[in-house]
């Protein structure tokens, strides 16, 4: 019998927000379900499959395809019959909120854009230290980011309930209407300025990378500045969560002393 499953086998990395196997997915999509993002095995697309991508494409949920061996990984090989869904554990704000959040408190716009940041745990760690450093919000792209899991929010410390996170189709595109807005972008990446060298006092939208490909070059080119951190070890980078908390609190820091 094909039901909703949450087994908890171990060595899967998601657990609590899966929902497993045709039938549960179906009906979780004709209930209205939050889903964040429906991974399908690739080439499935006959029978309830085809009625499964076409209502996720109505609901604009991002739809991914996958190997199955992936998600036979990610479910601990439980019965997924070539689909998992991965219900939201938070809705998506616009950009328009975060700006209307500044405006509020009266301070200049900070916001944390993520590049690709695929790893929940660094995602929910970055998340976490917006919080705590004052960032009006987090931007995120609709693909090749980790959704908005329970373990993302497990890893934020909660800080999901507090923080808006806005997802876009188009990275690049909405790095544009900031910077049409008076947002000046900091990308974070080497042979950059130090960033002790850098005046964050304005409308700041800092970009963060992944470890291994950093910040993409169209990405790369649309920032304003490039921002370095000192490396004076034998390790040429750091993980994508501490590296974005150095920073958030030097903006956070620079705001501190300006209001003084």
């Amino acid at each position: 019998m094909d039901r909703e499953q949450h087994s908890t086998r171990p060595g899967r990395p998601e657990h609590d927000n899966m929902i497993i196997g045709r039938n549960s997915v179906l009906e979780a999509l004709r209930a209205g379900t939050r889903i964040d993002t429906l991974m399908l095995a690739s080439g499935e697309r006959s029978g309830s499959m085809g009625k499964i991508a076409a209502l996720a494409r109505e609901r604009g949920i991002v739809i991914k395809d996958v190997s199955v061996k992936k998600l036979d990984y990610m479910c601990g090989h439980s019965r997924h019959q070539g689909v998992i869904a991965m219900a939201a554990a938070y809705e998506y704000a616009q950009l328009d909120d975060l700006f209307r959040i500044a405006e509020e408190r009266g301070e200049p716009f900070f916001a944390v854009i993520c590049d690709e940041i695929e790893d929940p745990h660094n995602l929910g760690a970055i998340i976490r230290t917006a919080d705590a450093a004052g960032a009006h919000g987090v931007i995120v792209p609709a693909r090749r980011s980790a959704p908005l899991s329970f373990t993302v929010n497990k890893a934020s410390a909660g800080a999901l309930s507090h923080v808006p996170i806005v997802r876009v189709t188009n990275l690049v595109s909405a790095m544009e209407e900031l910077k049409s807005r008076g947002v000046f972008l900091y990308g974070a990446d080497m042979g950059g300025t130090d960033y002790t060298r850098v005046d964050f006092g304005g409308a700041v939208g800092l970009v963060i990378g992944s470890e291994g490909a950093g910040i993409g070059r169209l990405v790369r080119e649309k920032c304003d500045f490039i921002v370095s951190l000192p490396m004076k070890g034998k390790i040429s980078s750091l993980n994508a969560s501490v590296a974005a908390g150095i920073l958030m609190y030097e903006v956070s820091r620079t705001r501190c002393a300006r209001s003084r």
